[in-house]
Order: C-alpha cells, then structure tokens, then sequence
C-alpha cells in the first residue's frame, strides 16, 4: 500500500488540468494549429511512449518497456534495431487478447480491416463487426487467452500481436510476428486510459482519429466534473470482489478510483497502489465494507450476481459488507468488457450512479443495480 495515498490523485488532478487547458487552447485557435502541433514529437501515456525520431521512424515503448520501430512498408529497417523490434506500417492484420485493444482498434476505425484473431469465443462477443468477421472466417477464435494455439494464430498471418501476456514473446519472436504488451505493472490512471488510444494510433496511422476520441472523453470528464461539483453528500464507494481464494479490488491509482473521487465521492481503496484487480486481505475488504455506501462487484449476472442475495450466497463474507444490507450494488452487463470504445458513456453512467440527484432519469447501459432479492425468490415469499 502507498505510504503517500494522495499522490495519484494529485498526479491526476494535474494531467485533467493539462487536458483541458489543451482543450482550451485548441478552441481558441480552432483550425490555425500548426504542423508541428499536430505532430507530436512525444507523448507519454502512463507506461506507454511514442517517440517521433524522424518522418519515417517513431518509436514505441510497451507495457513490458519493449522499444518497438515503427517505420513505413517497404522501406529498409534502420540501423541498431533487432527485427522483432520493427514493426511495418500502416499494421495490415492484428491478433488481439484483450477486449480493450478490440474496442480501441474500433474507435481507431481499422477493426473490420485488421482484426483476424481473437481469444473471446464467437458466441462471447457483443460487437457486430467482430460477429461478422468470425462468422465470415476473416476473424478466427485462437483459444483461450491463457493456451492460445500458435499454430493457428501462424496461420492467420498476422503482422502484429496485441497481448497482455510476457510468456508469449519468445514463441512470438521464434514466429517472427512482433507484439506489443499492452498492460502494464501499474494500473492505467484516468489519463492513461483516455489516452490510451494515442499509443496505438502510429501503428495504423490513424492519430486523428484518436485525437478525436481522446477530446470527447475529456469533455465528458469535464462536464461530470462541472455537474456533480455541488453535488450533495459523498457516497463511499468500493469496487471489487471477494472469490474463493482471493479477494481482488481496484487500486486508488487505477482510472475508476480517480473517476470517483472526481466525481466528489469518496473511494475507500483510494490508499491501496498497484495494479487493476489487485489482491488485498479479507480484512481491509471487511473493513472498508463496514462505512461503504455502493459496491461495484466484478461479477455478472452470468457468474451469479443477480441479486444481493446470490451474491452473500457465493460468499458469505460479503454479507457482512453495508451496500448489501443497506445501501447499493450494481454489476456490471456482459458487454460492459467490450464497451472501451464507449468511454465517455461509461463514466457518465458512473458518476450518474454515485450522484443520481444530478442525472435525473438516467438509464443503466453498461451496470444494473442489484435487487434485495432474485424476482423468483421474492415471488416465492410474496
């Protein structure tokens, strides 16, 4: 746990404020931005950096801090790079594990072009252009995420491979396809995840288009910051899960602890640093459960969150938390996972859920609250 709880937040605070004056300032200059503005010579993004070296070389640094050379096709690899290090561009065909790398290949408008492989089964998937392309065969099920078949992925010829997974680099670099590891140690702060898109987008040349999801989250950011300002009480809020042998929560440092907080809530892992669904005791669980007014659970209705009922039935432990005696839990829907090219709505639905007072009549798209009971068994007593 951080000996300096509030340091994330306050890095936060700074990188929202560096945003919007960016955002001010591209107001105000409407279409006379230079050249040189458009095109950023570096960013960082969290654990994530692209480094513009010259017109026909960019460099990007991972989440494992692999340094990848982007350069145009057809063109000879530069001097003091391994070839698993280039990387041809614009990427033609990608493999990804992870829903998030999915949702940003959409929001970058490449992902009915280059998408031919996945580790989600047909019948998980909620996107309509994935639908299609595992139905049509251009986008093949490779196995689960954890024994992915490499045969299979060769046979898809993919020119890149988008993966949270270190073991698979040197089955990868043996195949000669380059990859990226898209998580990293720490979790993703707000900024991070808005940006997140800007890392990906010199690999298929498609900056503007991750400018542009990158200023629309950030309005959204900005408008729940401005309505929830003089919001009344501050909910408190936990997100997380007790299961079987562990118990996993999200990180003060992670996007939705700082959401939270920016919201004018008050997030009671705010203390605890590390990575996304980090492991904490039973304990500081309980703890924090016994003053929370709103749990977010990581269950589904599918993996038995359909009421607050079934959820203490799972776990006896987390009967013993407040939202589920008397104060509220909502999950999340299943095609919550695939929704990341839908940033701005979730937050909006998030800080609707902490202050309802300030969204009146807003409707649940990607979480439901949880009954006291499941329908049948309040049938059943009635």
């Amino acid at each position: 746990m951080s000996k300096h709880p509030h340091i994330g937040r306050l890095l936060f605070v700074a990188a929202v404020l560096g945003a919007v004056f960016a955002i001010n300032v591209i107001t105000l200059n409407g279409c006379d931005r230079t050249q040189a503005e458009k095109e950023q010579s570096f960013l960082q993004i969290g654990d994530f950096t692209i480094k513009r070296i010259n017109p026909d070389l960019v460099e990007a640094r991972d989440g494992a801090g692999r340094i990848l050379a982007l350069i145009p096709r057809n063109t000879e690899p530069p001097q003091g790079y391994t070839p698993d290090q280039i990387v041809r561009v614009p990427v033609r065909s990608v493999v990804a594990y992870g829903n998030f790398d999915v949702s940003a290949l959409r929001v970058l408008g490449v992902l009915e072009d280059v998408l031919v492989g996945v580790t989600t089964p047909a019948e998980q998937w909620y996107l309509d252009d994935v639908k299609r392309g595992m139905a049509s065969g251009k986008i093949v099920y490779l196995g689960d995420s954890r024994a992915v078949d490499f045969e299979r992925l060769k046979r898809q010829n993919p020119e890149l491979v988008l993966t949270w997974d270190h073991s698979a680099i040197p089955m990868l670099n043996q195949l000669k396809i380059p990859c990226v590891i898209t998580s990293t140690p720490v979790a993703m702060c707000l900024n991070a995840r808005m940006r997140y898109v800007q890392f990906l987008a010199p690999f298929f040349q498609r900056e503007p288009e991750a400018e542009a999801f990158f200023l629309k989250v950030s309005d959204s950011v900005r408008v729940i910051r401005d309505r929830t300002a003089n919001a009344g009480a501050k909910p408190k809020v936990m997100w997380g899960d007790i299961y079987e042998k562990r118990v996993l929560v999200e990180p003060g440092n992670a996007w939705v602890g700082e959401l939270v907080g920016l919201a004018q809530s008050d997030y009671l892992f705010e203390d605890v640093y590390g990575t996304s669904c980090i492991e904490i005791s039973v304990e500081r669980f309980l703890h924090s459960g016994d003053d929370a007014d709103i749990l977010f659970t990581y269950r589904t209705a599918d993996s038995g969150a359909t009421s607050k009922a079934a959820i203490a039935r799972l776990n006896p432990l987390l009967a013993k938390v407040k939202p589920l005696i008397d104060g509220k839990v909502y999950a999340p829907l299943p095609h919550y996972v695939q929704s990341g090219h839908r940033l701005d709505e979730i937050l909006t639905e998030i800080a609707a859920i902490l202050h309802p007072e300030c969204y009146p009549n807003f409707e649940l798209r990607f979480f439901e609250e949880l009954p006291d009971v499941d329908p049948a068994q309040k049938k059943e007593q009635s």
